[in-house]
């Protein structure tokens, strides 16, 4: 985000030795106490007016309540106020889903999170956990999509999927919708469909990377989900590609990469972050 020209007041909901796709991790998890006190001290200083919160990795529920709390009072701030959320719970590995944050975050998510958010980027399991409803088919994911609206969010990215793409099973499928109402009152909203090229590695911190660029994205191009898709999901391609070559180099012929030379070539893609080339089309539904 800073790259791309935002003043970014940074707030950690953890503070880890390492993420936690290693082995081990050390570090401490702020509760709401903590994250109220910061708050404090921005708004005795009169620096608490933003145009965007971005929200990610949270392991604690009143960190998370309090979350709500503070967007809700920087909205009366600020009415133009985005909320960013990333509701980061979980995955699918092999086909099956399961929750590496604490099971009670999900409520809060559902209740209380989302109704309060203006764009959401879910993956597909977490999209199906806050709507329990499951995604067999594409039409499913955007009825999933609309019900998500409903719940608050303008704007939904699915951001992967196990839906079978055009392209084949080399691809991976991101859908995104956005849903307007026009001065009279009228709803319109647009959908989109993206296939990508899988990279075979398991990468941590794909999703913060494709929030934030989204944020930055639909900031510069606000009505059209299409244009701010293709440059998210394209830059996400060209670190992507650029850190898995790396880590192939770095691994040694036939050696499959670690963790440490897998972590995402973020300074290195600079240039593509900042003016991506658009190598992912979308299609709009």
């Amino acid at each position: 985000l800073q790259v791309l020209g935002f003043e970014v007041d940074t707030v950690n909901s953890v503070q880890f030795s390492n993420h936690t796709g290693y082995a081990h991790w050390k570090g401490q998890v702020l509760n709401s106490d903590e994250l109220h006190e910061l708050y404090e001290g921005l708004k005795l200083n009169k620096v608490n007016r933003y145009d965007y919160v971005l929200t990610g990795y949270t392991r604690d529920t009143s960190f998370l309540a309090m979350v709500v709390d503070i967007v809700q009072e920087l909205k009366q701030q600020n009415s133009n106020l985005v909320y960013v959320c990333d509701p980061v719970m979980g995955d699918k590995w092999n086909g099956e889903g399961s929750m590496y944050v604490p099971k009670d975050l999900l409520p809060v998510y559902r209740d209380k999170v989302v109704p309060v958010a203006d764009i959401i980027t879910p993956n597909q399991f977490e999209a199906e956990l806050l709507t329990g409803r499951k995604i067999y088919t594409e039409k499913d994911a955007l009825e999933v999509m609309d019900m998500l609206h409903a719940m608050g969010p303008e704007t939904v990215v699915i951001t992967s999927s196990d839906l079978q793409a055009s392209l084949g099973n080399d691809y991976l499928i991101a859908l995104g919708s956005h849903r307007k109402t026009k001065a009279d009152g009228t709803r319109i909203t647009q959908r989109i469909r993206m296939e990508s090229p899988k990279v075979d590695a398991v990468f941590v911190g794909t999703g913060d990377l494709f929030a934030a660029m989204l944020l930055a994205w639909t900031h510069k191009h606000p009505n059209n989900l299409k244009v701010a898709c293709e440059k998210t999901v394209s830059a996400m391609q060209h670190v992507l590609q650029r850190t898995i070559k790396s880590a192939k180099v770095q691994a040694g012929e036939g050696n499959k990469p670690n963790s440490a030379q897998l972590e995402l070539r973020m300074v290195q893609s600079k240039k593509d972050i900042e003016n991506p080339e658009i190598i992912v089309k979308a299609t709009v539904l």
